[in-house]
């Protein structure tokens, strides 16, 4: 037998994620966690595509945060692999957060949701009730009551707000409380393994995907083709496609005469800027790649 380590010898570290319908707030609490934005955020469902590390150090450990897209059904080829990715971070985790809002009643779909994570059995389970700061003292006490009956094992149900940072300290405290000890798994001085390319084309594609409608959010993707510092300059050259799947929306992107390109642009530079120091030239073109989200090749060559 193994005997155990006293805490105050060796810190605890390990992988938490957050499940829940889309739309929760998942990307928005990992980045209140870290301090700083890895993940990008929408009010467009399955805004997040990827499995995305970050990381928040505190005396008492590391917490790794993987944020994945929202568990939906599946109506194309991407969203198939977006459910299989969260299958596979969930069963590698140390700690699964559920979350739901305080501002909506638990449905069929957070019931499903609570339900599968019996196929995670090695996970400890938090339930998080979020967006507090935009609910009653009694819409948060009704949902607390209702998510505590989702299951029976929760290690923890807390109410909190990522963006009044109301009781993230409290979630952080019991989400490291619940890691295994042992060392950390990062530097101190990191906060995601994302590469600044990848931050870079997340930011393009938030920016894209503000005011847009209907189905179009789901059929954008972006790719940096060049990036690097410009000669004698302290500029950095960015040359980045914004990806869609028919020509209308190529039209609906690019605006009355650029312009709504042009505001993509700018909006994207101010947030890409700060990231790598440096003032940007940013060329986007957009291009048409047809129904890609049902196409495995071009699935392949997006990256998913």
């Amino acid at each position: 037998m193994t005997p155990s380590v006293p805490e105050h010898v060796e810190g605890r570290s390990g992988f938490v994620t957050f499940v829940g319908r889309p739309n929760v707030g998942k990307s928005t609490l990992t980045n209140a966690l870290v301090g700083e934005k890895v993940a990008i955020t929408s009010d467009k469902p399955q805004t997040t595509r990827r499995a995305i590390r970050g990381i928040l150090n505190r005396p008492a450990g590391q917490l790794v945060i993987v944020d994945t897209p929202g568990i939906h059904k599946p109506r194309t080829l991407l969203g198939e692999r977006l459910n299989s990715l969260v299958e596979q971070v969930l069963g590698d985790v140390d700690v699964i957060g559920f979350c739901v809002p305080a501002t909506e009643k638990v449905g069929p779909g957070d019931r499903r949701i609570a339900e599968s994570l019996d196929g995670y059995p090695r996970a400890k389970k938090v339930a998080i009730v979020t967006k507090t700061d935009a609910a009653s003292r009694d819409q948060i006490t009704e949902r607390l009551m209702e998510v505590d009956a989702l299951r029976e094992d929760w290690a923890a149900v807390i109410p909190l707000s990522a963006l009044t940072r109301q009781q993230l300290d409290v979630l952080t405290d019991e989400l490291l409380a619940l890691m295994p000890v042992g060392p950390q798994l990062y530097p101190d001085d990191v906060v995601t393994d994302e590469s600044v390319e990848d931050r870079v084309a997340e930011i393009i594609r938030e920016a894209a995907l503000e005011g847009v409608r209907d189905e179009l959010p789901h059929s954008i993707a972006v790719t940096i083709e060049d990036m690097a510092p410009r000669e004698d300059s302290d500029l950095t050259d960015i040359y980045a496609n914004i990806i869609v799947e028919r020509d209308s929306q190529k039209a609906i992107i690019i605006g009355h005469k650029g312009s709504r390109l042009a505001d993509v642009g700018k909006r994207a530079r101010a947030q890409i800027e700060p990231l790598v120091g440096t003032r940007v030239f940013l060329s986007l073109r957009v291009r048409v790649a047809k129904e890609w989200q049902r196409d495995p090749k071009q699935l392949g060559r997006l990256g998913f």
